[in-house]
C-alpha cells in the first residue's frame, strides 16, 4: 500500500497493491470477440409470477420498433419462456468461434436452454454452480454481434443466477417488476438491497396486472387490490417506469407466440428512459 494511499480503492492504479479490495469489473467475464453489445439492462423481480419475463420481451420489442438492435438473454435457465414468447424454435447453431444467437421475426437476437435442448419440454435438472456457469456462457459463447439494448430476463429472488448475473455482465442498471399485492413491498425490497450492494444502478420499478379496464365505461379496477407502486417507489427512491394492465391482449399475443404484434404503450416511460441511458 502506498504511503499516499486514501484507503479508496475507486480509481487507483497500483495493481500490485495488497490492500487493494476486488473491484465489479475484476468478476467481469469476457464479452464474445464477435459481439459488440452497448447497454445490458438485467430484468429482476423479487418472487415470481409478476410478469418478468413478459416485460423483458415487450421492453425489447418496444425498443426494436424504434430502430434499435435488440438482444435477450434469457438467464432464467429452469424456467426458459422468451423464444416462445416470440415463436422462436429449434435450436441455436455455431461454428469454432461460439453459438449463433435465434433470431426472431422482427431481428431480435436471444439465446435460451430452450434453444440448445433435444426438446423444449425436457427438465432442467442442475445445480446451481452449472445454471451459473451456463448464463456466462450465453455471455462469452454467444456471437451476439452488434447490439444496442441486450435484455437480461432472471429468474425471481437473490440467488445464484441475479448473483451471477451482477457480478459477471456489465450490467448498465436494472429493471425491477412488481405487482400490486402487499406482499411485494417486502419481494422488492430484496431486490432493491442485493442491487445496492452489488453497486448495480436501478432504473426503475414497472408494476404488471395492475387494473382490468372495463370495456364498457373505461373504469379500471384494481382486481389484485390496490397498487402500492408509487409509495413503494418513494419509499426505495425509484422512478415508476410503467404500470401495465391485465388485458386479453396481451395473454392473445403471448399465447399464439407473437408478441412482437402487441401494441400498447405502457412502458413508454421506460423506453424513454433507455434512450438516454
Amino acid at each position: 500500500m502506498s504511503e499516499t494511499c486514501s484507503g479508496s480503492c475507486s480509481g487507483c492504479g497500483e495493481s500490485g497493491c495488497e490492500q487493494r479490495k476486488p473491484s465489479r469489473e475484476d468478476f467481469l467475464e469476457p464479452m464474445n470477440s464477435m459481439s459488440n453489445i452497448k447497454k445490458v439492462i438485467g430484468v429482476v423481480s423479487g418472487k415470481g409470477g409478476v410478469g418478468k419475463s413478459f416485460v423483458t420481451s415487450y421492453l425489447s420489442v418496444c425498443m426494436r420498433k424504434l430502430g434499435y438492435d435488440t438482444a435477450i438473454l434469457d438467464a432464467d435457465i429452469t424456467g426458459p419462456s422468451i423464444p416462445k414468447a416470440f415463436g422462436v424454435h429449434g435450436q441455436a447453431q455455431g461454428n469454432e468461434s461460439g453459438i449463433f444467437p435465434a433470431e426472431s421475426k422482427m431481428g431480435t437476437k436471444m439465446i435460451s436452454i430452450n434453444l440448445l435442448l433435444d426438446s423444449e419440454e425436457t427438465p432442467v435438472i442442475w445445480r446451481g454452480p452449472v445454471i451459473a456457469g451456463t448464463v456466462k456462457q450465453f455471455w462469452s459463447d454467444v456471437i451476439w454481434g452488434d447490439v444496442d439494448y441486450m435484455f437480461v430476463d432472471m429468474p425471481p429472488g437473490t440467488g445464484d443466477v441475479p448473483l451471477t448475473v451482477f457480478q459477471s455482465l456489465p450490467l448498465d442498471g436494472i429493471v425491477i417488476v412488481t405487482s400490486p399485492q402487499d406482499l411485494v413491498s417486502m419481494v422488492v425490497a430484496k431486490a432493491v438491497n442485493m442491487a445496492k450492494d452489488m453497486d448495480i444502478p436501478i432504473l426503475g420499478i414497472i408494476e404488471n396486472y395492475s387494473y382490468v379496464e372495463c370495456g364498457t365505461c373505461g373504469e379500471k379496477i384494481s382486481v389484485f387490490g390496490e397498487s402500492h407502486i408509487d409509495e413503494i417507489a418513494a419509499k426505495h427512491d425509484l422512478e415508476v417506469l410503467g404500470q401495465i394492465p391485465l388485458t386479453p391482449a396481451i395473454a392473445k399475443a403471448i399465447d399464439s407466440e407473437d408478441v412482437e404484434s402487441l401494441e400498447g404503450n405502457w412502458l413508454e416511460k421506460a423506453v424513454k428512459k433507455l434512450e438516454h441511458l
